[in-house]
């Protein structure tokens, strides 16, 4: 714990609450457009916190999906932040080719010899704009997630606050909401499966229904 106090860390936060909707998809998945997907559902389950009066409601988002580096410079953490009237912090685990910035170039970056003991690097564009920064793991890592300033927040409040989270390569209430919706949607196929077998019978449940 001490190790990761003198890097700026904090011990791994406690998960306080959890919510999950499960919803039919009927918005394609396009690149640069997954805020017109996810932010009405996400929407959805902050305003079920917020009728609800739990105590949990956040004061802030750290939102898996960029921000404004993102090809219309707003990207799903934007979209949600305003309409939830929210700070968010965009964390994109894959990078957009905005303003000259390519994975080879932020390579480059990272492989600079005067950013070899840096665990962070500053993305700025052929334009002069900064639009974000690359955060890797350890010094020496070619890994990096991808910051940006989703609404309300300056990047260097975001890059503090995902420094905090951080444990692993992706911050904690990411990395956690990833490893328990996984988790939720696996206990739920189980429950189909046993109701479809509760139904028919095992031997005669046709076998392309068992793909869930």
């Amino acid at each position: 714990q001490q190790q990761q106090q003198k890097r700026g860390r904090v011990a791994p936060p406690e998960v306080v609450h959890e919510a999950y909707e499960v919803v039919r998809l009927r918005v394609p998945y396009v690149p640069g457009f997954l805020a017109f997907r996810e932010a009405p559902i996400l929407l959805r389950l902050l305003e079920k916190m917020k009728h609800d009066a739990l105590p949990f409601y956040p004061q802030l988002l750290m939102v898996d999906g960029n921000g404004i580096l993102h090809p219309r410079g707003f990207g799903l953490a934007c979209h949600l932040g305003v309409l939830a009237d929210l700070p968010t912090i965009g964390v994109g685990k894959n990078l957009h080719h905005v303003d000259g910035l390519t994975l080879s170039r932020v390579r480059q970056l990272l492989e600079d010899p005067a950013n070899a003991t840096k665990d962070m690097v500053t993305l700025t564009g052929d334009s002069g704009q900064i639009w974000g920064a690359a955060m890797r793991s350890s010094p020496g890592s070619f890994n990096p997630i991808f910051i940006s300033v989703g609404h309300r927040i300056s990047l260097e409040s975001c890059v503090k606050i995902v420094k905090m989270c951080r444990t692993y390569r992706v911050p904690e209430p990411i990395r956690q909401a990833d490893i328990r919706s996984r988790q939720h949607l696996q206990n739920m196929q189980g429950v189909t499966l046993q109701c479809i077998y509760n139904r028919l019978g095992e031997d005669e449940v046709p076998q392309d229904e068992l793909v869930l």
